[in-house]
């Protein structure tokens, strides 16, 4: 077998069991004849199902930016006893876990900020209970902003299931695989992946490798769409067919369930005598995805200098002002750096945006040193940043009449228009590096002004 059809042999794996596209008006059943024809909500559905409507936007938004899907079920959502509140883990370290609303955080420090990982819990810990927040701003209850959090976990959710009623999730693996069974079907997700759960989709995730761990974006806003490319023009970055969402499948489960979902920060429980993944089938554009970091398309500077990071743009979440975006999803894959006479890493800089960075694999070219894996900075507004004094000297001594490819590393940026606010865990947790700031303090002075 040759190389090309070696290529699209994998690239057929990869697809298998999922539909390509990003927000299509997909169309799904597991049981032939179970999706209705010419309409919504017959007065009998086939097999007995019941049809309900899951909105992801206000019904009036416009045409292109409405999503919602109807779903063909064996129960409706609705079935399930009341919600009590969860208390269990609603405290680490002595800080509230799970933060929902940043004005109640404590003062923001102008310094910069970086953290180890976050160790793999010892007690039994599944995807739910493994969160902590790090960092966000705004509010769930306002519909505004985002949290950051991390997760580690290291067991499987038996018997319960989950829904976010404050977000969607954005979810990063870093060290470990994920199978999210959702109502929609079933995403398996891995590092160098992500996935996407749109706000109020009910899920249950299960870990095939034991443990698992990495970072979350939750986005308390417009849902997160491509970006408008602009004078890139109609190709590049990410392209549309890579994304990909799951084939209808369902559970046909009955037994002691629990339903747990969050809302304005707050985890509640409800029983449920029956498995929630039991769609047959479904149709609409508001569902999860996955999407494989590695298919990213890199733009780069073939003269000299290099372009904004927003070149890097994945996905973002905008807002009513053109150009401008709650949350900016980008990433640093592997990529050629070929500008001549150029500092090829990224240059010192100050931002009015404020940027919070997780590391997937590898090493980051702005950082020799303490960023790793797992591992995850913030610089905030206005907060100077750039590479460390090794980074520099490397980089300012370099051949740049060669191409130089930067290929072990995914690192990754939530980045948003509006201050990053740290938790109180983030602040006082072990985890916090004393003595970041330090990278940049062996940057010495080279003035020569008896030069021309």
């Amino acid at each position: 077998m040759n190389a090309p059809l070696r290529h699209a042999a994998a690239n057929r794996a990869a697809t298998d069991g999922y539909m390509s596209g990003f927000a299509n008006e997909f169309a799904t059943e597991a049981l032939p004849g179970a999706l209705p024809a010419a309409q919504n909500s017959p007065q009998r559905c086939a097999y007995g199902l019941y049809a309900e409507q899951l909105s992801g936007t206000a019904f009036t938004a416009p045409r292109s930016h409405n999503r919602r899907t109807w779903f063909y079920r064996i129960r409706p959502g609705a079935v399930h006893q009341p919600f009590t509140p969860l208390v269990a883990h609603a405290q680490i370290g002595g800080a509230t876990r799970l933060v929902a609303d940043f004005n109640d955080v404590p003062p923001t420090p102008p310094n910069q900020l970086r953290w180890d990982p976050l160790p793999m819990p010892t007690a039994p810990t599944d995807f739910i209970d493994g969160w902590v927040t790090m960092a966000g701003n705004g509010s769930a209850a306002s519909m505004s902003g985002c949290a950051i959090h991390l997760y580690a976990a290291n067991r499987a959710m038996t018997d319960r299931f989950f829904f976010n009623t404050d977000g969607e999730l954005l979810i990063v693996p870093q060290e470990g695989r994920l199978s999210i069974r959702t109502e929609m079907g079933k995403l398996d997700v891995e590092p160098f992946e992500i996935a996407v759960i749109p706000r109020g989709v009910r899920f249950t995730v299960d870990l095939p490798d034991g443990t698992a761990r990495g970072y979350l974006c939750e986005n308390f806003g417009a849902l997160l769409r491509l970006p408008d490319l602009g004078v890139i023009g109609s190709n590049g970055l990410a392209n549309p067919r890579d994304f990909l969402t799951p084939y209808a499948a369902y559970e046909d489960l009955e037994g002691q369930f629990e339903l747990v979902t969050k809302l304005n920060g707050q985890l509640w429980r409800a029983d449920i005598g029956h498995s929630p993944l039991d769609v047959v089938a479904w149709h609409g554009n508001y569902a999860p995805y996955k999407y494989d970091l590695r298919h990213f398309n890199t733009i780069g500077s073939i003269s000299f200098d290099h372009p904004d990071p927003s070149i890097f743009l994945v996905l973002h979440a905008p807002t009513d002002t053109p150009g401008v975006d709650s949350i900016d999803f980008v990433i640093f894959p592997p990529r050629w750096l070929a500008a001549e006479n150029t500092f090829r890493p990224p240059w010192y800089h100050r931002n009015v945006a404020s940027e919070f960075m997780g590391l997937v694999h590898g090493a980051y070219d702005a950082k020799a040193e303490g960023f790793v894996p797992g591992g995850s900075s913030l610089h905030n507004c206005m907060s100077g940043h750039g590479p460390d004094a090794e980074t520099f000297e490397k980089a300012s001594n370099a051949d740049t009449t060669k191409p130089h490819k930067v290929g072990d590393t995914m690192a990754f940026m939530f980045e948003t228009r509006t201050l990053i606010r740290p938790t109180r865990f983030a602040l006082e947790t072990a985890q916090l590096q004393a003595h970041y700031y330090e990278c940049w303090q062996g940057l010495e002075k080279h003035f020569t002004p008896e030069q021309q």
